[in-house]
This record gives C-alpha cells, sequence and structure tokens, in this order.
C-alpha cells in the first residue's frame, strides 16, 4: 500500500516538473540528423532523448539478464551431474582393504 502511494507521489512530481521543465522552456531546437534537420521543441527533444535511453538501458538490462538465465542453466545441469555421480559413488559396494 505504501509502495503504490510512494510510486503515486513520484509519478505526480515528475509530471509537474514536466509540466514546468515546458513552460521555462518553450524554444526550439534545432537537431542536424546525418540524413536530414528537424526542429522540436526543446521539451520534445528531452521526452525523445529519455525515451531513447531508457529504451538502451533496458536493451542492457536485458543482455545481461540473459547472461544470467544461461549461467544459471549451466549451474543446474552440472549440479544435476554431481549430483547423480555422487548418487552412483554411493550405490556402490564397500571393499575392504586389505
Amino acid at each position: 500500500m505504501l509502495k503504490k502511494i510512494g510510486v503515486g507521489i513520484l509519478i505526480v512530481v515528475i509530471f509537474v516538473m514536466t509540466l514546468w521543465f515546458t513552460s521555462n522552456n518553450p524554444g526550439i531546437v534545432e537537431i542536424d540528423l546525418a540524413f536530414g534537420t528537424v526542429s522540436p521543441s526543446i521539451a520534445v527533444a528531452f521526452a525523445v532523448m529519455f525515451v531513447i535511453g531508457w529504451a538502451f538501458g533496458l536493451l542492457c538490462t536485458s543482455v545481461f539478464i540473459l547472461r544470467l538465465i544461461n549461467e544459471r542453466r549451466q549451474l543446474r545441469r552440472s549440479l544435476r551431474n554431481a549430483e547423480s555421480e555422487v548418487s552412483s559413488l554411493r550405490n556402490l559396494p564397500l571393499t575392504d582393504a586389505d
């Protein structure tokens, strides 16, 4: 319950800060791309860069998570093999050393 309230307050604060930023920066910025030039408002340019950064962060995080999942799969396989070997060694008859 407290977490939901905190997230709600955070969303409202971000929304208010976005409105404040937009009202204080009404100018237009010119962005020169390799294939052309665009002229969005500063707020739109910041929003697009935020989304691109978020997507890049999500991509990097997903690559890291996929590596962890693969490592976990390999460790489980290794554990199963080790448990199988221990089980088969326990079932061997004991021999007396003469």
